[in-house]
């Protein structure tokens, strides 16, 4: 995925305003909504390895959402075994809050978009 399509992708994601009372199932079908009003093909649930389903494969970027805080070990170790596989390029994770994790993975770019830097204060 280039620059210019990145930047797309980033703009359609950052569109999203989920509430702390959306579920994961939720937040998956807004983040779907978002890539395809954007004219992106998502493929939800992709299968790039045995037994191995990252969230959504966006041509080769592999998108990883989660509902709350992730533990930065734990995803890590799973962002490693996405990494390992041929079909991922690049990673990206959304959620609420943002982690500290590598800027890359298994020598693949790693980004994130916290969900909550985009809740704002509404004004009339």
């Amino acid at each position: 995925m280039d620059a210019d399509e990145m930047r797309r992708l980033t703009d359609a994601i950052c569109t999203v305003r989920c509430g702390a009372a959306h579920s994961e199932v939720e937040l998956h079908e807004l983040v779907k909504d978002a890539l395809e009003r954007a004219g992106f093909c998502p493929v939800h649930e992709a299968r790039i390895a045995p037994r191995c389903r990252i969230d959504f494969l966006v041509g080769d970027l592999g998108i990883e959402i989660k509902k709350s805080r992730p533990d930065p070990a734990r995803l890590i170790r799973q962002l490693t075994r996405y990494a390992a596989c041929r079909e991922i390029a690049q990673l990206l994770v959304i959620a609420p809050r943002g982690v500290t994790l590598p800027k890359a993975i298994g020598g693949k770019p790693v980004g994130q978009i916290a969900l909550e830097r985009l809740w704002g204060i509404s004004l009339p």
